[in-house]
């Protein structure tokens, strides 16, 4: 057998005879004896050992000899027919002798392996371990023939590579080719070859094949090509991200030849693909600082994918605050430069509109949900520093901000604020895990941020309740132990997270009994916001746990979900006993009406609230209110007044203040009765004991209140001690004491005109009565308003009136046209101060509803009830302001138009509480008005909004038309502002790509060019208005060009020897309104700028990362990119409108100062453009576009001199105004010397400027 000689041989002393008989042997016979021996696994180390014995490497046979053994083991290791230690044996052989083969052997060899790659045979790929030794060891040969001529070894190893990159990879091949990359030494060009080779393969793979070469990519990315290894891998997954996207979107694929990839899957591999690349970061730290390097370059161009990994980095301690960081300053850029576009149309066209980072880091929180654990700590880490940063600041002086509805988030701040909250709500459903971290996490700060708001918590914490209740139970102890803190929380804060855990209370037991624990102990704080917070707890559980039998409201109603309901229903325990559970609360609450004036006060605001959802304690309540009403009330007949003022004010030393808000505890009693008696009506037929109880309350009530209504109408002034000669003063406390008596008077009075009104059934003497309260309200009302007037303030009390009675009062006195009604409203509308009293009510109760998100009074906190309110005021002043010209009123003239200006003002403060607490029922608002809606009254889902407020637009254009149509003497410039201000609100809801937008635009340049009157406050509303209009339209540098013409021409040169060409293209532009016109003209300059500087800025930073391919940048500077056509334009056309302004005889001051301050802006924007391009042609072997010589050109040769010319100006007014001064009073030297100072800073830094471009 030849197979055991040859071993025989190899282990005797005699290597002649071995070599002798291995020559004797054909090519075909020993390979079929290596194939033997390797296929039995018997052997194969010794008869290899002993070819490569009996084959000396310095021979030529023995060298041909050595390569036929590598040619025949080499396929025969990858053809998956040996076991694999054997197939591992023969490598390990080979690997050890491939130093000693010649160069062209070597070079046979490579071919080998390339030739097999490129026709992809293979195998398994196993000889693959052999190849980096041949690449190696043929890159120490010294010279090697190629082609006609040599080469050296390591040149040939780099044709080798460069030959095997070149050609076309067998996707099966692509990991191993990979891997045995990593043992071969390669030059930094070769491995970015290969890098970006592999990167191209990722396509042609299958989505599970991608994982393992990533992690084969990452471990080659250890020799270099750290940045583009990682781009790459981002760059695949956003690109599967995308087609996923756009196939959801489409339904279907059109193209077949794409296959469809579920999206589990590939959420699956991209969470593998995270978590090799985390752990390569762990353990090459290198790896980590390029990451972050190359995100931090590209001005943040971040992607779902790339959004998950950086939270997945988060996770390594020395990486966590630099991911923050990057994470934080991304958002907040994106949300500002979106504003920035969203506000310009000149942007807009620009620049395409992208996916916004906000909905990217939501799509991230959404695709977590496929075991993505170690994302999740990241996104909770993300959202709760969005919120602590972004979230609302304490107001000056430790207030806090306005609070209220849930506001559209509007500032880039705030909406960061409102993405923190959206990715914590989306995780909390999502992952389990991180539920309890989350509830802890809001908890904690609700009861640690007492100096800052926390409405942004509160309003996270609401909506986890809502959307998932059952879940918050398991956490109960968490929301209990929050509990123990309500005493020491501010008051804001504890309305807000009683009422977001209010539908847990009706589903714990536990938890109910725990917070009335703490709210028993905080009734006997010594702290005032202790006993407040108590207070509003109790009255939210008298309002929310209903007594069996009581009437169902539909305010009453609850959202909560349906595993709540079914809660509820198990625990039956309620109903029964409720009703024990309600009084015992009352009894407690009854401890409130001996404490201050400020509780007193929540709990009358309260009581309406939980007897209109708990009638069943309507009886309690009237009784209690009544025996408090009895204290303050005088029962003798005949005596005046009937109310006990002494008794409401106590005094402490010389301080005196309220002790019994007796207006408030006379409206609580008056809304009480007024609604029980509404809804005992339809049941008066039924009666027992309690109703006969009840009646004997209601009777006693009534005829107290007709008593007191009748004995205030006797009273005059001097009865209250209140008359002309009374001091009002803040500083004395007889001044206070009568303030105070004055202010409760006048509540009492409001209080009784409403209680009349309503039971009065348009009766006429019952509305001469109301008339007559009315004329003392009034009477003490100008008292107050003459004596204050002298103090600080001249702020008229809060009106006491509700909303919903403002609403009633207004339509009956303006639009109620039933003929039975007639002569007892008659009374009413008679009196011009009633009328103007009406509608200056409705306008104190919406701007309180702008400022707080509710008004005071019954359904003052229901907003759906206000918002009714809201529109039926609306409709109301609509028709008043539009139907009674002031032509038609002949008596008292000027007091019809203040009603008709209060209207206005109503109008637009409406329109803007509605943007702002209301923003998506706007369509429902302008609905309300019936003139608007026409015969399609009903369906206003079939009005768009643009439609609706095109509609109001056109009203109000048509008002100001016809106050501009008349002679300047009759012009009314309150009215004309205030219809300005009005088109401005209604104009941004248009849509700016909508034929009304187009028409409005037109219009208002129409009325800017006719109308000239000499009005700077209304030329300036109205030119704000074309400004802000126009900027969504186009760019406004043409028409800033006009305006700077008109003004130049209207005020002349500062060489006064020059004629100035009379120009007008607008005439609202004269002397009078030329300086404002100015000032609002330069602040658009700086919005120009703005916008250009931002442009610059973006263009600069796409200059870095395009520095490895000078040949296509090059390409792009030869056709000059649209965005820097469009800056040069801009700023040629800015300075074109600035060189007029700098020749205007401008007024010193405000409007020099503002000018030269824009120049030296627009100088500073000019330098950085110009660097700009000198950067870019530095770079690439480009020329400087024609239109920046030219505005170089026009910067130097045209605007430059004159604006020495107006330094000059500048200086020359300073100096003369400092001369004038020198003659009046020595106290203005300072003032004026300062202002020099600062005028003379301004001229220097432009001076400066100017010479630099």
């Amino acid at each position: 057998m030849m197979m055991e000689k040859i071993v025989s041989l190899s282990d005797g002393e005699n290597i002649d005879e071995l070599q002798q008989y291995l020559s004797s042997l054909t090519d075909d016979q020993l390979t079929m004896v290596v194939t033997n021996s390797a296929l039995k696994g018997k052997d194969i180390g010794a008869i290899v050992k002993a070819i490569f014995k009996g084959s000396p490497p310095s021979t030529p046979k023995g060298a041909s000899r050595r390569l036929l053994l590598y040619q025949h083991c080499i396929p025969l290791c990858d053809s998956g027919d040996l076991q694999t230690e054997v197939a591992s044996d023969i490598l390990g052989l080979l690997m050890l002798e491939t130093h000693n083969l010649p160069g062209p052997s070597l070079a046979q060899l490579a071919s080998l392996f390339v030739d097999a790659i490129k026709t992809g045979k293979m195998g398994n790929g196993k000889s693959m371990e052999l190849f980096p030794t041949v690449l190696t060891a043929l890159a120490s040969t010294e010279a090697l023939s190629y082609g006609k001529g040599e080469l050296s070894g390591e040149e040939y190893k780099k044709q080798v590579i460069n030959s095997l990159c070149s050609s076309r990879w067998d996707p099966q091949c692509v990991i191993h080719l990979t891997t045995m990359f990593r043992d071969v030494p390669l030059s930094p060009e070769e491995l970015q070859f290969l890098v970006e080779k592999v990167l191209r393969m990722f396509l042609k793979l299958d989505l599970q094949e991608i994982p393992p070469l990533v992690y084969q990519l990452l471990l080659l990315a250890a020799k270099g090509c750290k940045k583009q290894v990682l781009e790459g891998i981002i760059s695949y997954f956003t690109e599967q991200d995308l087609r996923q996207k756009e196939e959801q979107n489409n339904g279907e694929i059109s193209d077949l030849e794409v296959q469809s990839v579920p999206e589990d899957q590939l959420r699956h591999v991209e969470g593998t693909a995270i978590l090799h690349i985390v752990f390569a970061m762990r353990l090459d730290h290198e790896l980590g600082r390029e990451f972050l390097k190359s995100l931090k370059g590209s001005q943040g161009d971040l992607c779902p994918f790339s959004i998950a990994l950086l939270l997945s980095v988060a996770r390594i301690p020395r990486y966590e605050e630099q991911v923050f960081e990057l994470l934080k300053g991304a958002i907040s850029k994106d949300l500002k430069n979106e504003q920035l576009r969203h506000g310009s149309k000149f942007l807009q066209d620009l620049l395409p509109q992208r996916c916004s980072l906000a909905q990217m880091i939501l799509d991230t929180v959404k695709n977590s949900v496929f075991g993505w654990d170690h994302v999740t700590q990241g996104l909770v880490q993300l959202g709760f520093i969005l919120m602590d940063s972004f979230g609302p600041k304490a107001a000056p002086f430790g207030k806090t901000a306005a609070e209220g509805a849930i506001v559209t988030a509007k500032t880039p701040t705030q909406q960061a604020c409102r993405l923190g909250g959206q990715v914590l709500l989306e995780g909390f459903k999502m992952h389990e895990p991180i539920r309890v971290e989350i509830l802890e996490q809001v908890l904690n700060r609700l009861v640690t941020k007492t100096a800052t708001p926390v409405t942004h918590f509160i309003e996270l914490l609401s909506d986890i309740v809502v959307s998932a209740p059952m879940i918050l139970l398991e956490s109960s102890s968490k929301v209990t132990e929050t509990f123990d803190h309500l005493s020491y929380l501010p008051l804001a804060t504890v309305q807000g997270l009683l009422k977001a855990v209010q539908p847990l209370l009706k589903v714990s037991m536990s938890m109910k009994d725990a917070l009335i624990l703490v709210l028993r102990k905080a009734m006997f704080s010594s702290q005032l916001d202790g006993r407040k917070s108590a207070l509003t707890g109790f009255l939210l559980l008298l309002k929310n746990f209903r007594v069996l039998g009581s009437l169902s409201s539909s305010q009453a109603s609850q959202t909560i979900s349906s595993s709540q309901v079914q809660v509820d229903v198990h625990s039956r325990y309620n109903s029964a006993a409720n009703e024990a559970f309600c009084l015992e609360i009352l009894s407690s609450l009854r401890r409130c009406l001996g404490q201050q004036a400020d509780v007193r006060l929540m709990l009358y605001e309260g009581f309406h609230d939980v007897i209109r959802r708990n009638s069943q304690l309507a009886s309690s309540i009237m009784q209690t209110l009544l025996s408090q009403l009895r204290r303050y009330y005088e029962p003798e007949q005949d005596l005046l007044p009937p109310v006990k003022l002494e008794s409401c004010i106590s005094a402490q030393g010389d301080q005196v203040f309220l002790q019994e808000p007796l207006s408030h505890l006379l409206s609580c009693t008056v809304h009480c009765l007024l609604w029980y008696q509404g809804m005992s009506q339809p049941n008066a037929g039924e009666s027992d004991n309690d109703d006969d109880d009840e009646g004997g309350v209601q009777a006693e009530l009534q005829s107290l209140l007709e008593s007191i209504t009748r004995r205030m109408i006797k009273c005059e002034l001097e009865d209250f001690e209140l008359d002309k000669s009374a001091e009002f003063s803040v500083v004395s406390s007889v001044g206070v004491k009568n303030s105070i008596y004055a202010v409760l008077v006048m509540g009492v009075y409001e209080v009784l005109m409403e209680y009349n009104f309503t039971k009065a059934n348009y009766s006429k003497s019952v509305f001469e009565e109301v008339l007559e309260l009315f004329k003392r309200y009034n009477k003490m009302a100008q008292i107050l308003r003459e004596k204050s007037g002298k103090g600080k303030s001249s702020k008229s009390p809060r009106s006491l009136l509700s909303i919903g009675f403002v609403s009633t009062l207004l339509t009956a006195l303006f639009r109620d046209s039933t003929q039975s009604r007639d002569e007892a409203l008659t009374v009413l509308r008679s009196s011009g101060d009633f009328l103007r009293y009406s509608v200056s009510v409705a306008l104190q109760k919406v701007t309180q509803l702008e400022d707080t998100g509710h008004t005071d009074g019954p359904d003052g906190q229901n907003t759906d009830k206000t918002f009714r309110h809201l529109c039926d005021i609306t409709s109301v002043l609509m028709w008043r302001y539009t139907n009674i010209p002031c032509a038609v009123e002949d008596a008292g003239k000027e007091k019809r138009c203040s009603v008709s200006l209060l209207c206005l003002e109503g109008l637009l403060r409406i329109f803007s509480t509605c943007l702002l607490r209301y923003p998506a029922r706007l369509v429902q608002l302008l609905s309300a008005n019936d003139v608007s809606v026409g015969e399609d009254s009903h369906g206003p889902e079939k009005h768009s909004v643009t439609e609706k407020t095109s509609f109001y637009i056109r009203q109000f254009q048509r008002a100001l038309f016809t106050q501009l149509s008349g002679v300047e003497e009759d012009f009314n410039s309150k009215e004309a502002q205030l219809l300005v201000n009005i088109l401005s609100v209604l104009s941004r809801q248009l849509e700016p790509s909508s034929q009304q937008f187009g028409e409005v635009i037109t219009w208002t340049v129409k009325v800017c060019k006719e109308t000239s009157f000499e009005d700077a406050a209304f030329s300036k509303g109205l030119l704000s208005l074309l400004f802000s209009l126009h900027v969504l339209y186009k760019s406004p540098v043409s028409l800033l060009l006009e305006l700077c013409q008109d003004i130049h021409s209207q005020l002349g040169d500062i060489d006064q020897d020059v004629e100035v060409e009379q120009q007008s293209h607008f005439a609202i532009v004269n002397m009078k309104t030329a300086a404002p016109a100015t000032l609002l003209v330069l602040s658009q300059v700086g919005r120009v700028l703005d916008e250009v500087d931002w442009l610059i800025a973006k263009k600069k930073g796409q200059l870095v990362p395009d520095k490895p391919s000078p040949g296509d940048a090059t390409q792009a500077v030869r056709q000059e990119d649209p965005v820097e056509k469009a800056l040069t334009l801009q700023l040629g056309a800015l300075l074109t409108a600035l060189n007029e302004l700098v020749q205007t005889a401008l007024p010193p001051g405000v409007c020099t100062n503002t000018l030269l301050g824009e120049l030296s802006r627009t100088y500073t924007t000019l330098t950085t453009l110009v660097k700009y391009y000198i950067q870019l042609c530095s770079g690439q072997q480009g020329v400087l576009p024609v239109r920046l010589e030219k505005l170089v050109k026009l910067s130097g040769s045209h605007l430059t001199p004159q604006c020495y010319s107006f330094i000059t100006y500048v200086q020359s007014g300073e100096l003369a105004g400092v001369a004038d001064d020198k003659k009046k009073k020595k106290e203005g030297e300072a003032v004026n010397s300062a202002s020099v100072r600062s005028s003379c800073l301004v001229l220097f830094t432009v001076t400066k400027k100017c010479p630099y471009i």
